[in-house]
């Protein structure tokens, strides 16, 4: 049985939430303003949906990242892995800059495109690395869908 390692389990939850954190921090001064007064599809999720939501997300990445950061990082699949979670999660961060902070969903969908594909290939990575791993992501890959449908519905209805 392989050692359990609490200090990585918290580092790698801690990680993924900060990059939760700094998302909200270019998000959060929108809401009230700018998002209130965007025309939204009818599928459009209550504002306080998105934190509990987004919060598992972080949680079910950040146990995904420990999974993989307890294999060798002698392996080369492991560091192209974490490199590919790495480019991920600052996907998402910058995504919320362009769509709230910079007020542009057309940049927004454009770069969420992106960050769906970053996040494929970082499941895909995991799987070869920790199947529960990848498992572990594809709420997250639906949801940014959800959303990559959202962005764009936002934009349509804006323009």
């Amino acid at each position: 049985m392989k050692k359990q390692n609490p200090a990585k389990l918290v580092f790698s939850i801690l990680v993924c939430q900060v990059a939760g954190l700094l998302g909200s921090v270019f998000t959060s001064s929108s809401i009230p303003t700018w998002y209130a007064t965007l025309r939204k599809p009818w599928f459009n999720p209550p504002n306080w949906l998105f934190a509990p939501v987004w919060t598992l997300l972080f949680l079910m990445m950040g146990i995904s990242l420990y999974l993989v950061l307890t294999k060798s990082f002698r392996e080369k699949k492991v560091k192209s892995g974490l490199l590919f979670f790495g480019v991920q999660l600052a996907l998402n961060i910058l995504w919320s800059f362009l769509f709230f902070y910079l007020k542009n969903p057309l940049f927004g969908f454009i770069e969420i495109l992106v960050l769906w594909v970053a996040i494929l290939l970082t499941i895909l990575k995991f799987w070869k690395i920790d199947r529960k791993a990848a498992y572990l992501l594809l709420p997250y890959i639906f949801w940014v869908s959800f959303a990559t449908v959202l962005n764009l519905s936002i934009y349509v209805l804006n323009v």
